[in-house]
């Protein structure tokens, strides 16, 4: 067919491979909130073992987030110059050997450097996985496709939770790492064999093979074939990261960073300080467990529940209702009674609301920027976002030591989503109707639908 094959992606059904290619990228975002939740569960034991203090550890946790902010921005990039796919498998030889190698170490340096290798495999995995995620999916599902993706950080930090916890009862700290070294360690073949390179990166990038390249990809998705390669120049082709910044795409860069630093800042709040909040209520440890795994449980029916929704409703529109949602959510949070139900309940409305921001976010990223940004702008917004990550905890504890109530300090951090929101109507996209694009292009001649790329 004399077609161009994003268009052919775009307007076809989606096949079970493209399915079980997003399912994969689930899988990979598990291991984000398999790692962040397991780290906290070892770190008493870390800290028995090698007789440290709460500053010194509270540095080891720290580790992580700098290298996922650092691997977002720069292996984020790389996969726009290189492909998706070569980047995806070496984020994983990363992380899997960061894990294994946290189980040698005999001292807090060695082991920050293995945490900070971990994180970067992490944050340039999460960069790519949201373009996988995009670009293996139909023009009507992609939204719903990136949702998907999105909800593996909350199913992950229960699954990671749980496991951690059995671990635990019978063998030390290092048992955790080896366990999230393991189940990356098995990632590798399958990403390996089963997810081939995306085909709008082939077609926009054009490299070696290209063409053989597409049709083999298309042929394996079960879709019609390919005669020629799409008219691109290659000053057009060789445009990547760079893009960001240039005039036509620094507004979107930078709105879509704000507003993800700043809605980071409310969902970490909660993320990380809602077990100690509740054993500050008088709840024993355990229960103050039980309600941060309700946050989670919450997150991943709103990820659910938002890409659903984003097949009848606009993505930008619905992101900034989710995220005043989540500052009301939070609000409400710091005015709840000392009452264990109620406390779950709010938090699993947090949950629904904040990580609903989160995955409407992501999807926003995937449709701002174009195939040669698209994920190097999810790693700048995303390594930059974590920013928010790494102050959101500390803001909030020197609130609390300034002596500012519960009610208070959750109404000051609830508005990192709100401040997201108004940023965001800023934002201008070329089409967020709840409208199949494929559908849209379909209509177009061949050379109109190049231009509207």
């Amino acid at each position: 067919m004399d077609t161009d094959p994003r268009d052919v992606i775009a307007s076809s059904a989606m096949t079970r491979l493209q399915v079980l290619v997003v399912g994969i990228t689930v899988a990979l975002n598990a291991l984000d909130g398999f790692d962040v939740t397991s780290i906290s569960f070892a770190s008493p034991g870390i800290a028995m073992e090698w007789g440290i203090d709460r500053a010194a550890l509270g540095i080891v946790l720290s580790m992580e987030l700098i290298g996922m902010a650092i691997g977002s921005v720069f292996l984020g990039s790389l996969a726009d110059k290189i492909g998706r796919r070569p980047t995806v498998l070496g984020c994983l030889v990363v992380m899997a050997t960061g894990m294994l190698m946290a189980t040698t170490v005999t001292g807090l340096v060695d082991l920050s450097i293995w945490r900070v290798i971990t994180g970067l495999g992490i944050g340039g995995m999460l960069a790519t996985i949201n373009a996988i995620a995009a670009e293996f999916s139909n023009a009507k599902q992609r939204h719903l496709s990136v949702s998907i993706m999105s909800i593996g950080y909350p199913v992950g930090a229960v699954t990671g939770g749980l496991i951690a916890a059995q671990l635990l009862k019978s063998h030390d700290w290092r048992s955790v790492f080896y366990f999230g070294g393991s189940v990356t360690a098995v990632l590798i073949p399958i990403v390996f064999f089963v997810v081939p390179e995306s085909v709008q990166w082939l077609a926009r990038r054009q490299p070696a093979h290209a063409l053989q390249r597409i049709n083999a990809a298309l042929r394996r998705m079960g879709h019609v074939t390919v005669n020629a390669l799409p008219e691109i120049s290659v000053l057009e082709r060789r445009r990547t990261a760079g893009e960001l910044f240039a005039p036509r795409l620094v507004a979107t860069t930078t709105i879509v960073t704000l507003a993800y630093f700043f809605h980071v800042t409310t969902f970490y709040y909660i993320i990380k300080w809602v077990p100690k909040i509740v054993v500050d209520l008088g709840f024993a440890a355990s229960a103050a467990a039980g309600v941060l795994v309700w946050v989670n449980v919450g997150g991943a029916i709103g990820g659910t529940v938002f890409g659903v929704l984003t097949q009848r409703i606009s993505v930008k529109m619905l992101t900034i209702v989710v995220l005043v949602l989540s500052t009301v959510a939070v609000t409400v949070f710091g005015r709840t009674a000392a009452d264990l139900q109620q406390l779950s309940l709010i938090c699993a409305a947090a949950g629904f609301c904040t990580n609903a921001g989160i995955v409407g976010l992501y999807a926003i990223i995937a449709q701002a920027f174009p195939t040669q940004a698209r994920a190097s702008g999810t790693g700048f917004a995303v390594g930059v976002g974590r920013g928010g990550s790494v102050l959101a905890p500390i803001i909030a504890g020197f609130l609390f030591t300034a002596g500012y109530s519960l009610p208070t300090v959750s109404l000051l951090m609830g508005l990192g989503s709100l401040v997201a929101a108004g940023v965001l109507i800023l934002l201008k996209l070329e089409d967020d109707r709840p409208v199949a694009e494929g559908l849209r292009r379909a209509q177009l001649t061949p050379n109109m639908a190049r231009a509207s790329r």
